[in-house]
């Protein structure tokens, strides 16, 4: 009777054991079954950079006068650089033995020429109906389209943005025609059989935005919103309120997983913005239009990289400088339109003057070979008024400060050891008219040398066109 008591108490007592144990591992289990998996994330670039820099040797050039690009001058100074990079910057530099000298005597360096507004490739030449495929103008909103799948690589305007204006990087920009015009592209200015040989590696996308006239002409001569510039607004922050909405449901999956939301290509773009992703670069003239555009990307939760244009821009300066805001601006051109006609000559010099981030562009095939006598323009308007800005420190609105706009400037536009070895040689002083490039490198590869034929890049399409095979 004892032994079957004791055998029934072990019974018992390890059936217990059992059950606390289920007990205590069904957590385990259920949670192990229910355990949430991330969802796939959409590729974020598609349409990789195949960039590759072309052949470069070691190269020291001497006694020259070199601005940085950074504010800085040397005199007498000399640079060198070796495989596609800049290796020493200074009064004198250590060449290796089978470095390629050159004698500078007379002459300026300075970084490569940076224009953060193009349209070449898009708008390429000849300018005829067949090659305009800038704008998308169907509709306000068209933050689906990207520039790079416009782009002609065989454009003649690259070669001559290179060998005349010594352009070594350019950002290609839908047009304006659109509140949303899609996908901007940085790339480097090398010939190359497809778009993606010249994308900049690395560089982050832009999102083109447009505000004013342009948007409200369009699509009000359609009989369309919006017709007006509370019309503008209104677009724009719908479209926002979606693409908030979008990021959330994207975010969510990519997080914990599930259904994946049905993708929208214009909101993919929409939700890189606001996730810091791609920098948004807002066509812009009037001061009052900028203010708004401001405390719209403060309710949505986005910034605004740079206004273009921004003709306005010397109304705001301080304004622009509290928001970490670039404009891009011309020289002088203005009154053309009436959103434009309150524009001056002073406009760069005096965003200098107030301490916020200011760069000279072109949005012209013309205008990119001179925006060196872009900046000598701005320059002297600037000491007409007494703003006194010495020649290094306006190279940075061609250089340095369209680089950190394009989100680029750790790479380029300065001559920085480490940096890409993209330079220009000019054969006099780059704020004088009669000044040309003589030589420039992208990459340390030399692409362009005024002394020799053979350094003169010529696109295919020139090739097979009667008396296009020079560079003028």
């Amino acid at each position: 009777m004892i032994a079957k008591t004791t055998r029934l108490v072990a019974t018992l007592l390890a059936a217990s054991a059992l059950a606390a144990c289920a007990q205590k591992e069904a957590p385990q289990t259920a949670s192990s079954n229910s355990a949430k998996k991330p969802g796939t994330p959409y590729a974020r670039d598609p349409f990789p950079s195949t960039y590759r820099a072309y052949p470069s040797v070691p190269t020291v050039v001497r006694g020259v006068t070199i601005y940085d690009g950074e504010g800085g001058r040397i005199e007498n100074g000399a640079a060198l650089f070796a495989d596609g990079r800049i290796v020493s910057v200074g009064q004198s530099v250590d060449a290796p033995a089978n470095a390629t000298v050159i004698d500078g005597a007379g002459k300026w360096l300075t970084p490569g020429v940076i224009d953060i507004h193009s349209h070449l490739g898009d708008y390429p030449t000849p300018s005829v109906q067949a090659h305009s495929d800038g704008n998308e103008a169907t509709g306000p909103v068209t933050a689906d389209v990207w520039a790079e799948h416009s782009v002609w690589p065989q454009d003649p305007g690259f070669s001559r943005a290179l060998a005349n204006g010594g352009v070594t990087t350019l950002q290609i920009l839908p047009g304006s025609a659109n509140l949303f015009g899609g996908r901007s592209v940085v790339l480097k200015n090398v010939y190359a059989r497809t778009m993606q040989q010249m994308k900049f590696p690395g560089a982050p996308y832009g999102l083109k935005m447009a505000c004013g006239e342009n948007p409200k002409r369009v699509y009000g001569a359609k009989g369309r919103q919006p017709s007006t510039r509370m019309g503008n607004v209104a677009v724009d922050r719908a479209t926002w309120a979606r693409a908030q909405d979008y990021r959330r449901r994207w975010d969510k999956y990519e997080k914990d997983g599930g259904e994946p939301p049905a993708r929208d290509i214009a909101m993919d773009t929409l939700r890189g913005v606001l996730a810091g992703e791609i920098l948004v670069q807002n066509h812009c003239y009037r001061a009052d239009e900028m203010a708004i555009v401001l405390d719209m990307a403060k309710e949505f939760g986005y910034k605004v990289t740079a206004f273009h244009h921004a003709v306005e821009a010397y109304k705001i300066a301080d304004l622009l400088k509290a928001n970490g805001t670039c404009a891009a601006v011309w020289a002088d051109w203005y009154g053309f339109k009436m959103e434009s006609f309150d524009g001056i000559h002073e406009n760069l010099a005096l965003l200098e003057n107030g301490g916020a981030c200011g760069m000279i562009h072109s949005d012209d095939e013309n205008g990119i070979q001179r925006l060196n006598q872009e900046v000598a323009k701005a320059l002297a308007a600037g000491r007409r008024a007494g703003i006194n800005i010495s020649d290094e420190a306006a190279w940075r609105w061609l250089s340095i400060g369209p680089a950190k706009a394009l989100g680029i400037d750790a790479q380029t536009g300065s001559l920085k050891a480490g940096k890409m070895a993209d330079a220009v040689l000019w054969n006099g002083n780059p704020l004088s008219v009669y000044t040309r490039p003589e030589k420039v490198w992208v990459d340390g590869a030399l692409l362009y040398d005024a002394n020799d034929p053979r350094r003169r890049p010529v696109s295919d399409f020139e090739l097979g066109q009667p008396g296009m095979g020079d560079v003028k």
